[in-house]
């Protein structure tokens, strides 16, 4: 690994490690802050219905919320522990505002998560049908204030606000403003919608699967309409919110904006790109098939509108373009799909072929990812548009790693890659199990261990059948 690791600077390999290490975790808090919202949501039916479908769905997604959140934990652990071993200079830097917030996720969040999911796991017939559920909300509510604290800490990093720096070290002078930073508002929005999108697509799959091989009929049904009746409000409104956080973006990190564009001469109005392959060497853009000043149109609302290009800083202050370029495209790209099977879904219900137009359920039933690929586009465009920095205009990413041998962080990676590959392959597989055995039985009688005879072997037949 040393002689591997000779021709590798040991800041690249620092920020792979990382990279690797928060696209995986990701993937995680993205489901389960909208699972959450999603199980509450049905436990509220039940108590104002009392229809057993409801509850019989709450706990078969209970049990698939218990498998990512256990994974999301194990993965968002080593996080914390790199900003000591690769990053040790960023926490001196910056530990004095970040510390803290994260610490408030901590304490606000996190334990209060763990606390409800107890019951929510374990006390379904043992405390009142009303407290179940009011632990199924706080759990949903606790997934939405650990995003909200690290999207904070996280905005700071892109729009540092209410601070000073003595030393090279920033100091808090205004939580308020540190808090509630500029880019924050834009960014939790964003990310929240984000991972309601990316539930109500996997419920969608998950439905249009059973709709498609017969089983579960009355729970698939349910799935459907309840996750197209979300998307077809949310999938339009990302749009919205997207454009809103694009124009923030736009004033407070231009150069990104520029990355995400393929924008290199500030001194004309911009084309949207709908593909191009951007030359950073020639600074220019190969192969271009473009909207006419579409950019300036998007970003400042006038055609003959004008932005900062790529060519305003020099090439040593700009982001990697290729990964910011491509990355906003497969997002945004991903978004139009969205829109476009939300409403096209909404017309069948509204037509009463939602059910039956199989060629639609198959579609859907093989979509249940692109809203984890959205995701981890979008992360993408936002860390390495930031780029060279760390903390935009205090701290640069070059200055913020610890002096650690390559051959160090080059074995650290490889483990964690051979440690998350099981933990993934091992987590996907029981979620799939999960799926295949579908919400079987009387939730009430299962729970008491005496599962209702048809709805179990409809059950094993599914299993067997998928």
């Amino acid at each position: 690994i040393e002689e591997l690791a000779v021709d590798f600077d040991p800041v690249l390999l620092a920020r792979i490690q990382f990279a690797f290490t928060v696209t995986f975790h990701i993937i995680f808090p993205s489901f389960t802050i909208g699972l959450s919202a999603y199980i509450a949501t049905l436990g509220v039916l039940w108590l104002r219905t009392g229809e057993e479908r409801f509850i019989r769905q709450m706990r078969f997604w209970t049990k698939i919320f218990a498998v990512s959140f256990a994974m999301g934990v194990v993965s968002g652990i080593v996080l914390s522990y790199q900003f000591g071993t690769n990053w040790s200079r960023f926490s001196v830097a910056v530990g004095n505002v970040i510390g803290p917030l994260i610490g408030y996720e901590v304490l606000t969040a996190f334990f209060l998560e763990a606390t409800f999911l107890g019951i929510l796991l374990f006390g379904f017939n043992r405390v009142p049908r009303a407290l179940y559920v009011l632990s199924a909300a706080v759990v949903a509510v606790g997934t939405a204030i650990s995003a909200f604290w690290i999207l904070s800490a996280n905005s700071w990093m892109q729009t540092p606000a209410g601070h000073e720096v003595r030393g090279g070290i920033a100091y808090p002078v205004d939580w308020l403003t540190i808090v509630f930073n500029p880019s924050f508002p834009y960014r939790f929005a964003h990310m929240l919608n984000a991972a309601y999108l990316t539930t109500a697509f996997v419920v969608l799959a998950v439905g249009a699967r059973y709709l498609l091989a017969g089983h579960f009929l009355e729970d698939a049904r349910t799935m459907v309409r309840m996750a197209i009746g979300l998307l077809v409000i949310l999938a339009p409104l990302q749009l919205v919110i997207g454009d809103l956080h694009g124009l923030n973006t736009l004033k407070h990190q231009p150069i990104k904006v520029a990355a995400m564009e393929g924008h290199w001469d500030g001194r004309k109005p911009g084309d949207f790109h709908i593909f191009a392959w951007p030359d950073e060497k020639n600074e220019t853009n190969r192969f271009a098939i473009s909207i006419p000043r579409g950019s300036s149109l998007i970003l400042t609302h006038d055609p003959n509108g004008l932005f900062p290009g790529l060519k305003s800083v020099p090439p040593s202050e700009r982001p990697p373009v290729h990964n910011v370029f491509f990355a906003f495209r497969i997002m945004l790209y991903i978004g139009f799909f969205m829109i476009a099977a939300a409403l096209f879904g909404a017309l069948l219900w509204w037509r009463g072929r939602l059910f039956d137009t199989r060629w639609y359920l198959r579609i859907v039933a093989h979509s249940w990812w692109i809203g984890f690929v959205a995701v981890i586009a979008g992360w993408v465009v936002t860390e390495s548009g930031r780029q060279p920095w760390l903390a935009y205009g205090i701290l640069r990413t070059a200055d913020g790693v610890s002096p650690v041998p390559a051959a160090s962080i080059l074995s650290t990676l490889l483990l964690f890659v051979f440690c998350y590959g099981i933990v993934f392959s091992m987590g996907i597989y029981y979620i799939n199990r999960l799926i295949a055995k579908g919400p079987q039985g009387s939730a009430i009688e299962e729970s008491e261990g005496l599962p209702s005879r048809p709805l179990a072997a409809a059950g094993r037949a599914a299993g067997e059948a998928m």
